[in-house]
């Protein structure tokens, strides 16, 4: 997102990075589904990165998006061209307008808030003026194929899932004033981008918590085929038309005789492999890891 954008979503994180997430998502499914450049419903998994190699902020989503579609009437699948995708430049500039046109419609809904050196853009007229040359610059949407293969990118994006800012094989160094860690300089290639930084403790500490996301926020979403409504239904009608079958997760335990195999459970809004643990009669206390004792049962389904 501009600069400007981002230093508004300091003191509206959950808004306009919401915001984000559908304007991305959007452009992504409309361009994918115009007959001029793929004709097909996709399916896309994205993840919301607010950080730089600095811990500045820089909000900003890595989308995972599979090599084609599915047709409109549903009876094939649309693969895209070996190598090229969807139109980035096409994609940027719809990006741009549908960015611009929710911020606006955010704000005439009230639903944005402005301190100090921006609290004269609570006013319509000046949020106007400071949007309209947005809508002439040049907005970058970035998209590659991965030259390692489909797992690889699921490899390196799960790194970041469950992270904020930066890990622990990035610090070097902490004392009782500062702090130094390893940062990545992408205006240079080679070995040469890699360097360190030493900030004070109170400045990385604010750099950190920049990060930090409202309580309850996603920022993990998925939309088109990957749709939780109905993602199950759908990834099975791909396989069907890609003519593939669904993995299938090995178990540990060595087949015995003509034992017949036990039946793989999947979870209903994952599709991740599920595994019991226990099973036990009503009114009886489980066994594995067990509470303290209480008169009735408590199930917590958090």
């Amino acid at each position: 997102m501009p600069t400007l954008i981002a230093d508004i979503a300091y003191h509206n994180k959950a808004v306009i990075y919401d915001i984000l997430f559908k304007a991305a998502a959007e452009t992504m499914l409309t361009i994918a589904a115009d007959p001029r450049h793929l004709g097909a419903t996709i399916g896309i998994t994205a993840v919301l990165h607010t950080w730089g190699s600095a811990m500045t902020h820089h909000p900003h989503l890595h989308m995972i998006v599979p090599g084609g579609g599915i047709s409109r009437d549903g009876q094939r699948w649309i693969a895209c061209p070996a190598n090229f995708f969807l139109p980035v430049l096409v994609l940027s500039k719809l990006f741009r307008r549908l960015m611009l046109e929710k911020l606006a419609a955010a704000h005439v809904a009230g639903k944005l808030q402005f301190f100090a050196g921006h609290a004269h853009l609570a006013r319509p007229g000046a949020f106007a003026a400071v949007l309209a040359p947005l809508r002439k610059t040049k907005w970058f949407v970035y998209s590659k194929r991965p030259f390692a293969g489909p797992k690889a990118v699921l490899v390196y994006l799960s790194r970041y899932t469950h992270r904020v800012a930066i890990s622990n094989s990035r610090l070097i160094t902490a004392n009782e004033t500062c702090v130094t860690f390893k940062v990545k300089d992408y205006r240079i290639e080679g070995a040469g981008r890699y360097k360190t930084m030493t900030l004070g403790i109170a400045e990385f500490i604010r750099r950190f918590l920049i990060h930090v996301l409202p309580k309850g926020f996603h920022r993990i979403r998925h939309y088109g085929l990957f749709a939780n409504g109905s993602r199950a239904e759908i990834l099975a009608r791909s396989r069907e038309l890609l003519a593939v079958t669904a993995h299938r997760v090995e178990t540990d335990a060595p087949a015995q005789g003509n034992a017949q195999e036990p039946t793989l459970l999947v979870c209903p809004c994952c599709g991740g492999r599920m595994i019991i643990i226990e099973t036990f009669e009503r009114g009886c206390r489980p066994h594995h890891r067990p509470s303290a004792s209480c008169s009735t049962i408590r199930i917590d389904t958090s």
